[in-house]
């Protein structure tokens, strides 16, 4: 069971885990042991929050396929066991960044000083340049 909020949780079973060779160097052991992790989470087949699930596949995330399928691959560590929990954290931020509704935008307007201001600066930048010409008698 992966926790991600208090009223939101995945089950284990919709989690697949298959452990793969790790790429780069290693030495004598890069060939013998898989200690990467692959981690598949189908979004559609997931008991997830339909929000949750609109907002997962509404993000621009390259992790995350055409098909509605999160693909992460954990290789930073040389054990199985904690390439597991990193992929299982990458997993776990991920869907906490769209278990949390978006905040609603507040349109704010600027001040009246800082409009005089900056029609003030517009105006003093125009004589600077208008200075810069050529000029004609």
């Amino acid at each position: 069971m992966l926790r991600i909020a208090a009223n939101v949780a995945v089950p284990a079973r919709e989690i697949e885990i298959s452990a793969v060779r790790s790429q780069g160097a290693g030495g004598q052991n890069v060939n013998k042991v898989a200690s990467a992790i692959h981690l598949r989470f189908d979004i559609r087949a997931s008991s997830l929050p339909e929000v949750c699930k609109e907002r997962l596949l509404a993000l621009a995330d390259q992790r995350i396929t055409k098909d509605g399928v999160v693909i992460i691959k954990a290789q930073e560590y040389r054990s199985r066991e904690k390439n597991r929990e990193e992929a299982l954290r990458r997993l776990r931020e991920l869907l906490r960044s769209v278990a949390q509704s978006p905040r609603k935008r507040v349109p704010t307007r600027p001040s009246a000083s800082s409009r005089r201001k900056r029609l003030e600066n517009k105006v003093k930048r125009g004589q600077v340049k208008a200075m810069r010409s050529k000029v004609t008698e």
